[in-house]
């Protein structure tokens, strides 16, 4: 069986789109290319890429478009590198040309990149903490608006409704009718 450069792409929301990596990675020769649209937080929670992984064979190569689309920990980072190389599976990332785990010098710049990536996450989650407190204390961020009216679901017990048709009928968790059943009013 002939080596394989097996794509993997990746965005974080369902309104971003695939489509540039999924090129990139089609004229770098890949096939198959496992895709998904999920958060790079956890290697865990990424479907595609446990594909994709499980794809591999000795002598393949993993492409991405860059590293971030790969991990953004290094832990995580270091733990898919650790998987495809028992596996004989080198990695390359396309807009990093120097991302080559075939050789010692891109397995040194895979780390450092990799760490400079989680950092820059790490940036921006404090900055994103810091915003929503700065709003908060102007008064301004009220956080997510309430889903569910715990007056409703009151009064709803006080008419001799049980907890498990509350629950029922609003398509909530039994716990939540019991914590909120003496919640003050909203």
């Amino acid at each position: 069986m002939t080596a394989q450069f097996i794509g993997y792409a990746r965005v974080s929301s369902t309104g971003q789109s695939l489509d540039i990596q999924e090129a990139m990675l089609t004229e770098a020769g890949c096939r198959p290319i496992f895709a998904e649209k999920k958060s790079g937080r956890r290697a865990s929670d990424r479907e595609e890429l446990a594909r994709a992984i499980a794809h591999a064979r000795e002598g393949d190569t993993l492409i991405v478009t860059r590293l971030d689309r790969l991990a953004r920990s290094v832990i995580d980072l270091h733990q898919i590198i650790a998987t495809l190389t028992e596996k004989g599976v080198a990695f390359r990332a396309l807009q990093q040309s120097g991302i080559d785990t075939s050789t010692s010098a891109g397995k040194l710049l895979l780390t450092m990149l990799g760490a400079v990536a989680e950092f820059e996450a790490d940036i921006r989650a404090e900055r994103q903490k810091d915003g929503i407190e700065a709003a908060k204390a102007k008064g301004v961020y009220k956080g997510r608006p309430a889903s569910i009216d715990a007056a409703a679901i009151q009064s709803a017990l006080a008419a001799g409704e049980t907890p498990a048709a509350v629950a029922k009928r609003l398509n909530i968790a039994r716990s939540t009718v019991y914590r909120l059943k003496d919640a003050a009013p909203v």
